[in-house]
């Protein structure tokens, strides 16, 4: 019995210590937990302001009506954008950016497929060289690649052409491409394949039945990125379009700033209309763009 007594009073003992000390460390946690909002909450509302701002103004000017300088867009009017889509044939602008974006996106996620395919399932000479010079071309600015791309393009005769501008704009995008979509092929266990060919499939069918649909989320990963890419691209629609029925929206939106003057509500207007499109499709993809970034992050 004495010994039971003295182990629960020692246990006592230390329950009560824990409960003693209890409101100590909350004490020490509400003393740091305004440094530490002040640390994480000050410098995050700094970027939102830097971000939002600028988007704030971008719809004030677009939806307030010209000539005014309220900080409200009082009285809401939609002018602004009826004359940028009739007005400066904007209308044709985003037709011409949605191809190029669409055929850029095409071309750019089937090449990345056959091409991480191979990387990540053959082996070959040069194989490492490869990737390294995919690599490489990350680092090398568009604008150092203007005149040899104008003398490919002007000996195809594409110089002036939305085909042009597609493939450039592929060219661009497919060594990143086909680097990440290498990645996510190597996390697909070669035994599924291997399963498939033991049932009599070949390899491009086992690819198509086994390995393609595990894709999904790398393929609108990539495939997004892409679009936006070819959808955002100002440099090279400007060097190779020259007529304005071919404008794209970036280019177009430039030709909005005259040379006496700006209509501040109708760019604002065009700038919306632009943003539309990449939201929309983030807002659809977003859950297999997460899926996807984070597949080849993680070894399977």
């Amino acid at each position: 019995m004495t010994v039971v007594d003295l182990h629960t009073s020692e246990g006592d003992l230390g329950a009560a210590s824990v409960v003693d000390d209890r409101p100590g460390r909350r004490a020490l946690r509400k003393r740091r937990d305004p440094v530490r909002s002040i640390l994480i909450f000050v410098p995050l509302g700094v970027l939102l302001l830097f971000t939002l701002v600028p988007l704030y103004w971008l719809v004030l000017f677009a939806f307030r009506e010209s000539g005014s300088t309220a900080l409200l867009p009082i009285p809401f009017t939609f002018d602004n954008f009826v004359t940028v889509w009739t007005g400066s044939g904007f209308g044709v602008f985003f037709i011409n950016s949605v191809a190029v974006a669409a055929a850029g996106l095409v071309i750019t996620t089937i090449l990345s497929v056959l091409g991480g395919y191979a990387i990540a399932r053959y082996r070959f000479r040069g194989k490492v060289a490869l990737m390294v010079v995919l690599l490489c071309t990350q680092f090398v600015p568009g604008a150092m690649m203007l005149i040899p791309l104008f003398q490919v393009l002007n000996s195809l005769q594409l110089i002036n052409s939305l085909w042009g501008l597609i493939l450039v704009n592929a060219v661009f995008e497919l060594p990143l491409s086909i680097i990440l979509m290498a990645g996510f092929i190597r996390n697909v266990p070669i035994e599924l394949e291997e399963a498939a060919w033991m049932d009599g499939c070949g390899r491009f069918r086992a690819f198509l039945a086994v390995v393609l649909p595990l894709l999904r989320p790398a393929i609108v990963a990539i495939g997004s990125f892409a679009f936006i890419g070819a959808w955002n691209n100002f440099l090279f629609a400007l060097m190779f379009l020259n007529e304005q029925k071919l404008f794209t929206i970036p280019v177009g939106l430039n030709y909005l700033i005259g040379e006496y003057g700006v209509d501040f509500g109708a760019l604002a207007a065009g700038g919306i209309i632009a943003i539309v499109p990449v939201v929309v499709v983030f807002a659809f993809v977003q859950k297999f763009l997460v899926q996807g970034l984070s597949a080849g992050a993680v070894k399977g």
